[in-house]
């Protein structure tokens, strides 16, 4: 099988969508002329031209406002948000509006909506390019969420959230456009509300969400040579979650790692340490254990970023810690 680049899958996955559907519309910052800052719509202008594929203001309300008056008029927009850190300016378009049409008016409208976004640091941009802010977006009832770790997820994924008459925020980690995996090139979609389990384990389950999913296979890999079993249980959408997958490593190891990039405080890895608790504290044999980034603005220095983000080390200096 091929294997493509991430910012490729999703541009295939774009592609594809435009040409069998008409009214998929794509539009944001830079998206058409210049193919985004990391070229992942290059070339959807030239084939689809400005009618479809539009270069917007600086202006992330405008940008959330159109979106949704663009769905619940028929149209299925693919709507960027330049950094989820300026998602903050569009809010309201996406908490009060885009997530709570569908159910305030008693289901009479869809609100069949794409918002892509970039989170994450690692590349020295700076407390206000850096940050990963899924779980405000996770906290609010209406808003599907996918956060896909591969090039073959982002693909299935996003093809999906495409076609779901419900808003959906499509999160994508900017170190993960360059990374290469294999991607059929036949039609395929990826339900939402489906882990994958990326690596079996009999020893300790690491749950882990977009860049995360590397650094614990990474991690994985050095503890085998150790001789520790972990499994790698990627959720790859949000919301829904699939607690069932999640709930079902951990009945079989018995101990669980949570990590995501987010700082540790209010993070999405609280809820699901929460649910395991709930769910499979019977068969812990040792406390959950969360890792996220620490609870300061991300430094633009990349000594102190390093210092700031979890990664491998992290990981298995947790898994020491239950084992």
């Amino acid at each position: 099988m091929r294997e493509i680049l991430y910012k490729q899958a999703i541009n295939e996955a774009l592609d594809e969508e435009m040409s069998r559907d008409d009214n998929v519309i794509l539009f944001g910052e830079d998206v058409g002329v210049y193919g985004n800052p990391f070229g992942v719509t290059l070339g959807l202008l030239d084939k689809y031209g400005p009618e479809r594929v539009l270069d917007t203001p600086i202006s992330e309300a405008a940008i959330a406002g159109t979106a949704v008056g663009s769905a619940i008029t028929g149209m299925r927009p693919v709507a960027e948000i330049m950094f989820n850190d300026f998602i903050t300016i569009a809010m309201d378009q996406i908490v009060n509006q885009a997530a709570k049409m569908r159910y305030m008016f008693g289901g009479k409208i869809r609100v069949p909506l794409v918002i892509r976004t970039q989170i994450g640091g690692g590349v020295s941009a700076a407390a206000q390019h850096s940050q990963s802010l899924e779980a405000w977006l996770f906290h609010v009832p209406g808003l599907k969420i996918i956060m896909p770790s591969t090039p073959y997820d982002v693909k299935g994924l996003l093809k999906t959230a495409i076609r779901d008459d419900n808003p959906v925020i499509c999160i994508e980690h900017k170190l993960l456009y360059n990374i290469k995996s294999q991607v059929p090139k036949g039609e395929y979609k990826i339900n939402l509300g489906v882990a994958e389990v990326k690596r079996e384990g009999k020893d300790v389950t690491i749950i882990a969400t977009s860049l995360m999913v590397h650094k614990a296979l990474n991690a994985a890999e050095i503890l085998e040579k150790k001789g520790i079993s972990a499994e790698v249980v990627d959720p790859r959408s949000l919301v829904p979650m699939d607690y069932d997958t999640i709930i079902s490593s951990v009945k079989k190891t018995g101990r669980a790692i949570v990590i995501n990039e987010a700082c540790k405080r209010g993070s999405i890895s609280g809820e699901i340490a929460s649910v395991i608790m709930e769910k499979a504290f019977e068969y812990l044999d040792a406390p959950v254990i969360r890792i996220g980034a620490k609870d300061v603005p991300i430094p633009f220095s990349r000594v102190l970023e390093q210092e700031v983000l979890p990664d491998e080390r992290n990981i298995i200096e947790a898994i020491k810690e239950i084992i």
